[in-house]
């Protein structure tokens, strides 16, 4: 079995941009933050101008609880470049406030990862205010 850990120091970081900005300010501090549509109600992710549904450009933002099941997955053997560790487990999360974000599992072996897994966001820092968001197995939150 093979365990799936965060990313060493030394992967590319985070450009954050005008709309990805309030995202990538609460990975800092350990929120996960979306999009939600004023005018329909429609949970957003990737952060935007406006509404994919209505259109509208009445968008706030909320913090999500950071819990969702994998939607989809896969397991790469490969590196994108040499700054990163295999495998790593990309992973299409459904979070409970109804959107969708790619991320990363972690703290768990790679013949753990299914469709339907319930897990739950775990913020690493990376550098300097910059902290990525995984996600990991409900079930190997640790008693704190």
């Amino acid at each position: 079995m093979t365990r799936l850990h965060p990313q060493p120091p030394g992967i590319p970081l985070p450009r954050p941009s005008l709309w990805s900005q309030q995202f990538w300010d609460g990975c800092a501090i350990g929120e996960l933050r979306y999009q939600r549509c004023r005018a329909c109600g429609l949970a957003l992710f990737n952060p935007g101008p406006i509404c994919r549904q209505c259109r509208s450009g009445d968008l706030g933002w909320q913090v999500s609880q950071g819990r969702g099941t994998i939607y989809s997955w896969t397991v790469s053997w490969q590196p994108p470049s040499p700054a990163f560790a295999v495998p790593y487990a990309p992973v299409i999360v459904n979070l409970d406030e109804g959107y969708q974000m790619l991320s990363n599992v972690i703290d768990c072996d790679t013949t753990d990862v299914l469709v339907g897994l319930d897990v739950e966001v775990d913020f690493r820092p990376v550098a300097d205010g910059i902290a990525l968001p995984y996600f990991r197995p409900r079930s190997s939150v640790r008693a704190g």
